[in-house]
């Protein structure tokens, strides 16, 4: 029985805890904060996007750094096996849109209660509102954490979940990176990634809280199409944000914001012909009225004097006098709403960091660093990073299961 130490109670803590104990270590986690899994209650807008449904194949696609690095952590701990352990464990879960998995409650909180259930009933040690300070090797060999207090607790194994730098305020303040670097590791460069995006445009601001689902968005670098999806995507004070535009935002991270665009079709179902047909045959049901009052139909009503704004329509034109110019140009505009990118939001926004710990330093069927013997990092922690459906999960899931098997 190994004496294995836990620093950081997050998603990839709290199942490496788990998964340790169940191995017959003797486990104590570490905990910055006064409770778990901070982090976790907030993701998926306090629903928990646990994982995705789909082939671990699609899983690996939609990883887009170091996804080769996952092949065991993902065939060993499948996301399949994930919603397994969560049922056998007591939380009930569903597939809904895109194949993303949330618990049956629609409460992030439920899948917290349910690990930390299982940490306890398996003699888990939770030390809350323990902040380790350093880890300590002898002979590149973990020997023990220092707490802040510079208590020292020795150890056979450490196992580091401390999370990037984003969201600072739940305790993911660049601990791992810290410690990593004092043991020789090489950190590659962090940024805010799955992040909303400031816009330049003051129009997009006016349209504040304005959510539009079935939507087609691109980003498109002078005439380049960097990113192209289908779904959600809402107006904000600053800009832009929601599932697409955070998915987006992950192509855009290493990129100069000069001329980036944001290009939304509204009607993504209709072609420019069937959409101008539809147009028409509003007008006609609208004959006498002015085109500010025609477009009910078809537009969110807070978007239509934005769209006759552009166009440089006179809204108070009734719609039998709008040339057939005039109509393409607002055929144009819903098929092709555009927007500047200025900058993508910061750390505190992101809902995950790119970069960290790199992967050639650490082994891929153990998470144990190459460095330091018994040392293991899991997690957001390392130069990791996949798109928004529930894969940054799965990463923490299973690449915890790896160390807990392997501590």
């Amino acid at each position: 029985m190994n004496k294995v130490i836990v620093v950081g109670g997050g998603a990839a803590g709290m199942m490496a805890s788990i998964i340790a104990a169940r191995n017959n270590n003797k486990v104590y986690l570490y905990e910055k904060n006064d409770k778990l899994g901070k982090k976790l209650y907030i993701t998926g807008k306090g629903r928990c996007n646990i994982t995705n449904a789909s082939d671990v194949e699609i899983l690996i696609s939609n990883v887009l750094t170091n996804p080769k690095f996952l092949y065991s952590a993902f065939y060993s701990f499948t996301n399949d096996m994930m919603v397994d352990f969560l049922n056998d464990i007591g939380l009930r879960t569903k597939v809904e849109r895109g194949e993303r998995v949330f618990p049956v409650s629609d409460k992030s909180s439920d899948v917290i209660k349910v690990l930390e259930k299982e940490m306890k009933k398996l003699g888990v040690i939770i030390k809350y509102n323990q902040e380790v300070r350093k880890i300590n090797s002898y002979n590149n060999i973990f020997h023990s954490i220092t707490l802040s207090d510079n208590t020292k607790v020795e150890g056979d194994k450490v196992i580091i979940a401390t999370g990037g730098l984003s969201y600072a305020s739940t305790g993911s303040t660049g601990d791992g990176y810290r410690f990593a670097k004092k043991m020789g590791h090489t950190i590659v460069d962090t940024k805010p990634s799955l992040v909303p995006m400031n816009i330049k445009e003051q129009w997009v601001k006016d349209l504040q809280g304005l959510s539009l689902k079935n939507v087609n968005v691109k980003i498109l670098k002078t005439n380049k199409v960097l990113f192209e999806n289908f779904g959600e995507m809402i107006f904000t004070h600053f800009g832009v944000s929601g599932p697409l535009i955070l998915s987006a935002s992950a192509y855009l991270v290493d990129e100069v914001y000069k001329d980036l665009k944001v290009v939304i079709d509204l009607k993504p179902a209709l072609s420019f012909q069937k959409l101008d047909q539809r147009i028409i045959r509003d007008f006609e049901k609208r004959i006498n009225k002015s085109l500010k009052n025609s477009l009910d139909d078809l537009l969110p009503k807070k978007l239509i004097p934005i769209i006759i704004d552009i166009s440089n329509i006179n809204p108070y034109k009734k719609v039998n006098e709008i040339t057939r110019e005039e109509r393409h140009r607002l055929v144009d505009l819903i098929k092709g709403l555009e927007c500047s990118i200025d900058s993508l939001r910061g750390y505190n926004e992101a809902i995950i960091t790119r970069g960290g710990i790199s992967v050639t330093e650490i082994d891929s069927y153990t998470m144990e660093s190459k460095k330091i013997k018994g040392v293991h990092f899991i997690g957001e922690v390392l130069d990791l990073d996949a798109l928004t459906g529930g894969y940054n999960l799965q990463i923490a899931w299973s690449t915890a299961y790896l160390a807990g098997i392997n501590v």
